[in-house]
């Protein structure tokens, strides 16, 4: 074996965070660079008695805690964590959120739990739209408190980056209005936000009777608005935009620079995930409708299946995506939230791992690994976030328990001790430090 010269103090790296008395360390780092799909779904990539050091927003040092005097030199006046003797892992990535928006919609709660329909409460003046008027009403200034707000109880579950979708402004103005704020939010505390411009999220009540108007529109969006998003995105669906319309969308949202995100195959198989293969799409999301050739098409073409637990909870469906399916062709999965206020105010990705394992049977392993590594690469990241690895952002959270199994097993009593973002400790005991 070839021997490595032994670093003299004056070549070890300073650090200014140690984390120490971490009984388990998920690095989620096992196997290739990359979404992890199929049997690496499952590795997290675990240290036993480990150690984290950073230096600024970078990882310095990830390993057994034996050897972290070896390794790095720490800064008189670093930060010093002391785990507890619980388990570290990633921060949350929640890949799939409609962040900003103005009206809940609890009545609509109250309306789908005595029988009433989606196409009822949409008839009736609810749905979408109900919040495409909330939100056109709400100024900048309000919008942008109430999400920052948002953010900060997620960052308090362990969420410490965010992709945020506009869809519920349907006009140039007030899209650009939600992009704005979700540009605003990015880099205003402690968490990352990825804006994505959901144009056709629905038609607008201006536009019911002209359809073509609506989708003219959206291309003026992307020409517009390609500067205040990452992603272009589109609601693929019966009663929504047909593969058709959404591939016109996607091909110019492309051309402009612009990654692909998709809602795909949510409430029927409208061909949404062999569109997003076909295109290359970074994620194809929902897949609670995908057919065999559809998850097929998925792994061939390497996107990233995102899957939303929690809506098909809140609608009363029966139906979930297929994550053993899924995860048998190959598919790498990841999860999210799609906290919106009609049918997913849920905020805390906690939750979500949880009902993954027990809606969808997904072990906690996989589940994990879907909420932290697949989900930064499903928002384009994954070179910067997601796994514990040197060089990367020194974003982790830590948890007072003694396996990552009781995450979920704790169903919605678990919440972070400690988060980190970017090397810094931005929450303690729960509680939001700024």
């Amino acid at each position: 074996m070839e021997e490595r010269p032994v670093p003299t103090p004056g070549d070890k790296p300073e650090a200014t965070l140690v984390v120490t008395g971490i009984r388990s360390c998920l690095t989620m780092a096992a196997g290739d660079a990359g979404p992890a799909g199929g049997e690496f779904q499952e590795e997290v990539g675990e240290l036993s008695d480990a150690a984290i050091a950073a230096r600024g927003e970078n990882l310095i040092y990830v390993g057994p805690a034996n050897r972290l005097p070896a390794s790095v030199r720490v800064a008189s006046d670093a930060a010093r964590v002391d785990a507890g003797a619980g388990v570290a892992l990633p921060g949350f990535v929640d890949c799939h959120t409609h962040l900003v928006f103005a009206g809940w919609r609890a009545e609509e709660f109250a309306q789908r739990i005595a029988g009433a329909s989606y196409q009822q409460i949409l008839a009736a003046g609810g749905g979408i739209l109900s919040t495409v008027a909330a939100t056109r009403a709400a100024s900048e200034e309000e919008l942008t408190e109430r999400a920052q707000r948002r953010l900060e109880r997620m960052l308090c579950a362990g969420t410490t980056t965010v992709e945020a979708k506009s869809g519920y402004g349907l006009s140039l103005a007030d899209e650009a209005k939600i992009l704005r704020v979700a540009r605003r939010l990015d880099g205003s505390g402690p968490w990352d936000v990825v804006p994505t411009l959901l144009g056709a999220h629905a038609l607008p009540g201006e536009y019911q009777e002209d359809r073509d108007g609506y989708l003219e529109l959206v291309d003026e969006m992307i020409e517009t608005l390609v500067d205040r998003a990452v992603f272009v995105d589109a609601f693929c669906e019966v009663g929504a935009f047909t593969t058709r319309e959404c591939r016109r969308l996607f091909e110019k949202g492309r051309e402009a620079g612009l990654g692909i995100k998709l809602h795909a195959d949510q409430l029927s198989n409208s061909g949404g995930a062999a569109l997003a293969a076909e295109l290359g799409a970074n994620s194809a999301d929902h897949l609670d409708f995908v057919s065999v050739d559809g998850m097929a098409a998925l792994a061939e073409a390497g996107v990233i299946g995102v899957m939303l637990p929690t809506v098909p909870l809140y609608v009363g469906a029966r139906r979930q995506a297929p994550a053993a399916r899924l995860q048998s062709a190959g598919v790498p999965l990841a999860l999210a939230t799609d906290f919106n206020p009609g049918t997913s105010p849920v905020d805390s990705m906690g939750i979500v791992v949880a009902l993954a394992c027990l809606q969808m049977r997904m072990s906690p392993a996989a589940a994990l690994v879907a909420a932290t590594r697949n989900a930064a690469y499903a928002v384009g990241r994954g070179d910067r976030i997601g796994t514990l690895e040197v060089g990367k952002q020194a974003d982790l959270q830590i948890y007072a328990v003694d396996d990552h199994a009781e995450l979920p097993y704790r169903f919605g009593q678990q919440e972070p001790a400690v988060v980190i973002k970017a090397g810094k400790v931005v929450v303690e005991d729960g509680v939001f430090a700024g």
